[in-house]
């Protein structure tokens, strides 16, 4: 009889369907009979991959790690300018924005839940923020605001922490097309003006 728990791939078919499900309902609220079920995976084969929930959290942790330096790498390779790259940035709210209605933002639920929680895996999960700070970083830095390129990095990635919050509080998808269409015109006005920094302590805000 044939091994199930050796077959090629299991261990990432349960990575993946964690990741949805702790987006879904929350890492607390989902158990390992929850991930099984809904693979229809024995609890053998379950086990035989993760013997705890804190290790399948890390291995979803490092999934979502990896699917953002994919993104980001996309991102960087399609668009020919900074601007652009920080406008693909934008419109993943859109993208998203069925799931960030109900749910939220992935990175920002689950940092939050595991800031509630005490639990030693937040600093990881909060490491996907830092991705996004970096790449960020990066753009400004290329668009000529190397002094100012990480305050504006974080005060974009505010922005659309605080509209994937608000998106999901009112389930209202015009306020994030709305929101999108001002970062847009923000980050091109920013690429206009390049290098030439104005705003409070030299930096130009969203307004």
């Amino acid at each position: 009889m044939k091994n199930t728990s050796l077959e090629p791939g299991t261990r990432q078919l349960i990575v993946e369907k964690a990741d949805s499900l702790f987006y879904q309902r929350g890492f607390e609220n989902t158990s390992f009979a929850d991930i099984a079920d809904e693979l229809k995976i024995s609890r053998g084969n379950f086990y035989y991959h993760f013997k705890t929930k804190d290790d399948i959290l890390s291995a979803v942790i490092a999934h979502r790690a990896a699917k953002t330096r994919s993104m980001l790498e996309a991102w960087a390779n399609k668009s020919a300018t900074p601007a652009e790259r920080l406008k693909c940035f934008a419109q993943m709210l859109i993208v998203n924005r069925k799931d960030i209605q109900r749910f939220g933002c992935p990175v920002g639920t689950l940092c939050a839940e595991l800031a509630k929680l005490e639990h030693p895996s937040q600093g990881d999960a909060g490491m996907i923020f830092g991705q996004f700070r970096r790449w960020l970083g990066e753009q400004f830095n290329a668009m000529g605001r190397a002094d100012d390129a990480d305050t504006l990095a974080m005060h974009l990635l505010a922005r659309s922490q605080g509209i994937a919050a608000l998106a999901n509080a009112f389930h209202d998808e015009g306020f994030i097309r709305h929101e999108v269409d001002q970062i847009e015109a923000w980050i091109l006005t920013l690429a206009h003006k390049g290098g030439r920094r104005s705003g409070k302590h030299g930096t130009t805000l969203i307004n």
